[in-house]
């Protein structure tokens, strides 16, 4: 590694990771310099298309010395061990969501970067959005005060065109999931980003459209800590797309509707006006405070986290989405599907042997799918 610039190296170049090729080129900061694919075709057009050795072994790449930071773009099961072998060379690792399938195998990918001293991130890119980080500001300068209420809702769409196109997509052997391990992570993310994680949830997980064994809805009650309550949904058969993000507190309440963010400020607290106000019909004066968002920069996205990556490789610049917070998101994950498959509450964080075994014992029941379409990915923000 030179001191200006890092060598990446793509692992899975089939999907997110022909994107993430194409992506590299506009950082200043980092330099394309090794693909690699289980498939002999896809790491061959690749590794002619930018220039650059290919591997159809993840170790082989690893061990070629033409890296200083791999992007890890594999289907779900391979992130884990793919980052460990990364972190125990030496290699900083930026993973593709989700960190893993499960929590004891996230946990193992953070136990590994803490010993090996190396940087690791995860692609929430949704972090570096102007008006996500302007209610990350807001949050964190604790105008909200005590938070009494959360809400998720994520309706989004996918054809069952969309599910037929890979043997591994919408099962539990190849996959680990639906709508919440493939489609969700970035919103689960951002509202533990912004909320916390709760302490507990009860779960339903059902297939309700699609002809797939995985989940394509699910929705839970959280419960935290301090005694609040919210409310998450997820599935892939709504249109048109629909994303709301609420956080009401007791200063103030924070509203992300798609890309609007709206700060509704109480003046004084609420628990203080209810108990010192003598008017039977009164309520707080609240107002709708205008947000200034960051300035936004030059690179957006995928784009946007990779060089925020490097930069902290190269300079120790801070991380925008550290790879041990995209726990969060796997605790909400495993949790919601633990406790709709037990029927019971779920305690977070997650029993990690109870969602091993209900793990595997969903893999076993998995079968093959007959319905497989493939279809090469070309938008590199097909997920």
């Amino acid at each position: 590694m030179t001191s200006e610039v890092v060598r990446f190296g793509v692992i899975g170049v089939g999907g997110m990771g022909a994107g993430h090729c194409n992506m590299l080129s506009k950082i200043p900061e980092a330099k394309l310099t090794a693909v690699a694919d289980a498939d002999e075709a896809a790491v061959k057009a690749a590794s002619e298309k930018f220039g650059v050795p290919g591997f159809t072994n993840h170790l082989a790449l690893l061990e070629s010395g033409l890296v200083d930071a791999v992007i890890i773009a594999t289907p779900h099961y391979f992130h884990p061990p793919i980052a460990i072998d990364a972190f125990e060379r030496g290699i900083h690792v930026l993973s593709e969501k989700p960190l893993a399938v499960t929590v004891s195998a996230a946990d193992a990918m953070i136990a590994a970067a803490r010993r090996s001293g190396r940087k690791f991130g995860i692609m929430y890119q949704m972090r570096s959005e102007p008006h996500h980080l302007a209610a990350k500001q807001i949050v964190e300068s604790g105008a909200l005060g005590e938070i009494y209420r959360t809400s998720l809702v994520m309706g989004w769409y996918r054809s069952q065109a969309y599910y037929n196109s890979g043997g591994w997509r919408a099962t539990w052997a190849g996959e680990g999931g639906g709508v919440l391990i493939n489609q969700a992570p970035h919103y689960l993310d951002l509202f533990c980003w912004l909320a916390g994680l709760p302490a507990s949830l009860i779960g339903t997980t059902r297939t309700r459209l699609h002809d797939i064994e995985v989940e394509d809805e699910a929705y839970a009650f959280l419960t935290y800590k301090n005694g609040a309550h919210g409310y998450l949904y997820a599935s892939t058969m709504e249109v048109p797309n629909h994303n709301l993000l609420e956080i009401c507190a007791d200063r103030g309440k924070i509203v992300i509707h798609g890309s609007r963010l709206q700060y509704f400020r109480v003046e004084g607290s609420i628990r203080e006006f209810t108990y010192t106000t003598k008017e039977m019909w009164g309520s707080p004066k609240v107002t709708e405070e205008p947000v200034t968002l960051p300035e936004e920069k030059p690179l957006k996205g995928h784009a946007a986290i990779t060089q925020n990556f490097a930069r902290a490789i190269l300079y120790n610049e801070p991380l925008l989405a550290p790879g041990e917070e995209g726990l969060n998101a796997m605790e909400l994950i495993n949790g919601i599907i633990l406790s709709s498959k037990t029927q019971s509450p779920v305690e977070l964080p997650v029993n990690r042997a109870a969602y091993d075994q209900l793990i595997e014992q969903l893999k076993a029941a998995s079968k093959a799918k007959t319905n497989v379409e493939t279809q090469r990915v070309t938008d590199p923000n097909f997920v």
